[in-house]
């Protein structure tokens, strides 16, 4: 029943859609009307408040590693396996938030979260990986799909091979996320950061 609860309780706490809350509390519109739609950081940028973005980024980390928590605070018998399970709960609740008929965002920041709450060191391989790609390819959705993938085999390499299997599933998921953004960069026309109209 525990395992039950914390699904649940990830999912509720994953689809809180931070971004489309404060866009709107501060005057900033209607997040899935403006720019490529998605809840997340990088469109509440769009709206040119840089301090909502950056606040939407550390609160949809932090619903990935609230999750992790909780199940380390409330089912310490199941170790490994709660803390994965409820942070894939809080993603897929970011990704397909009930609250706004399953369409939410594309879930980079909220397993950045979750893989910094589940070993600090996956978090970190992820978070070099991301922004290096960005700094270096200045394409953001390439930054996020490539940090993603560093997770697994990051867990992988420490010896964590619960985490391993479950952040590979949840990489899948950022990929199929992105598969507009898989397209454009195949057909060579995703915009990369600065462009003058930049969809991610």
């Amino acid at each position: 029943m525990i395992i039950y609860l914390l699904i649940a309780g990830g999912y509720l706490l994953g689809s809180i859609p931070f971004g489309v809350l404060l866009t709107r509390m501060f005057g900033a519109g209607d997040l899935r009307r403006i720019g490529s739609g998605n809840i997340g950081a990088t469109n509440v940028l769009r709206t040119g408040r840089k301090g909502l973005a950056a606040a939407t980024l550390l609160l949809d980390g932090a619903k990935g590693a609230a999750a992790v928590l909780l199940a380390r605070c409330f089912a310490p018998e199941f170790g490994d396996h709660a803390a994965m399970i409820a942070g894939a709960a809080a993603m897929i609740g970011h990704c397909y938030p009930v609250w706004l008929g399953f369409r939410g965002g594309k879930g980079v920041a909220t397993l950045l979260g979750l893989a910094l709450a589940l070993a600090w060191a996956i978090g970190l391989v992820f978070a070099v990986v991301w922004l290096g790609a960005v700094f270096l390819l200045r394409i953001s959705s390439l930054g996020g799909m490539l940090g993603a993938v560093a997770a697994p085999l990051a867990a992988l390499a420490f010896g964590y091979p619960v985490y391993a299997v479950g952040l590979s599933g949840l990489a899948v998921i950022v990929l199929w996320r992105h598969r507009e953004n898989i397209a454009r960069l195949r057909a060579g026309t995703e915009p990369r950061i600065g462009a003058a109209k930049e969809r991610a």
